[in-house]
């Protein structure tokens, strides 16, 4: 097939595979690399050149040759990258595309927090803005949160920060004591207990797998507990057959590709709802995919001054992940 970028052929209404074969020739035609997160819907999973959680994409932003990077996430994964990435331009299909964890903590409101805390070394997970990166000592993800907090002096305080539920489980697993920043990611709250003790009951043999952001009293019935990297090794090499799955149901597809011959159950938010998939991550469509490489546009720019204080506490991590 035989392309150009202006042609009107982009814009008109377009079938799925036209619209994949358009990302192709623009992806080679802009030197592009797509990563996408778990958390995407399944056509863009399908056709990311990456697949991972944030840490495995924070390290793939940091690596790749491509000029252009797509991030198919939220927007602090594409400011992660952009952190990573000064020179290279970074895009994101859906600017609106956000996450109820950044915003739940505002920088100006973190920054006030943290000043009745100033002899508290600050660690932050990777889900919030630059502008709170920024302020902080070591950023953390999920999966490798525990062992860094682990790595840090015994008798060092620790401010941890934005998710108030990741940060109980980290207290429990490193047996230290966090001053935490009372954030909470929204979609990971709205399991239903209920829903859960129900299908428990109706499939007994199933390992209940849960991501530590989900709230204590669904991580007390969990069998195992970890990142969603972490999450979809488990399903892997567990001898369990059945998994009832407590995190964004957009890992099933990568658990049911991976793993075919077992069973993963997702687990309804309350009153049934399908509010545990995450609106925010929905926003990204094949069609804003193909349209941000056309456009070369939304663009993630960051003022320097907070991005060269963001990127310290991000290198701080890789390094001491490796």
């Amino acid at each position: 097939m035989t392309l150009t970028a202006t042609e009107t052929s982009f814009k008109a209404p377009s079938s799925t595979a036209l619209i994949v074969e358009e990302i192709n020739f623009l992806r080679r035609e802009k030197n592009a690399v797509i990563l996408a997160h778990y958390y995407q819907e399944s056509d863009i999973q399908d056709l990311a050149d990456f697949v991972g959680d944030s840490l495995d994409l924070s390290r793939k932003a940091k690596s790749t040759d491509a000029e252009v990077i797509l991030f198919c996430g939220v927007h602090f994964m594409a400011e992660t990258a952009k952190i990573l990435n000064p020179n290279k331009t970074v895009l994101i299909p859906d600017l609106e595309a956000g996450c109820t964890l950044s915003d739940d903590c505002p920088a100006d409101e973190f920054e006030q927090f943290r000043s009745k805390y100033s002899d508290h070394f600050v660690v932050s997970y990777i889900n919030c803005s630059a502008a709170v990166k920024a302020q902080s000592d070591l950023i953390c993800t999920s999966s490798n949160a525990v062992d860094l907090i682990n790595k840090l002096p015994k008798d060092r305080q620790i401010l941890f920060a934005p998710d108030k539920n990741l940060g109980r489980w980290v207290e429990k697993q490193s047996n230290r004591k966090l001053t935490l920043w009372p954030g909470s990611c929204y979609v990971h709250e709205a399991f239903s207990e209920e829903a859960l003790l129900k299908l428990i009951t109706k499939n007994p043999d199933a390992e209940v797998i849960a991501h530590p952001e989900c709230e204590q009293n669904l991580l007390d019935l969990a069998n195992f507990i970890g990142s969603t990297s972490k999450l979809l090794e488990r399903s892997k090499i567990s001898s369990s057959k059945e998994f009832i799955v407590l995190t964004e149901p957009g890992i099933l597809h990568q658990m049911r590709n991976q793993v075919p011959d077992k069973l993963f159950i997702e687990v309804p938010g309350m009153d049934g709802c399908s509010c545990n998939a995450c609106p925010y991550m929905r926003l990204n469509t094949l069609e804003k995919v193909r349209d941000a490489l056309l456009t070369m546009s939304p663009k993630i720019e960051i003022d320097e001054g907070i991005r060269l204080k963001a990127l310290e506490p991000i290198k701080r991590m890789l390094e001491m992940s490796n």
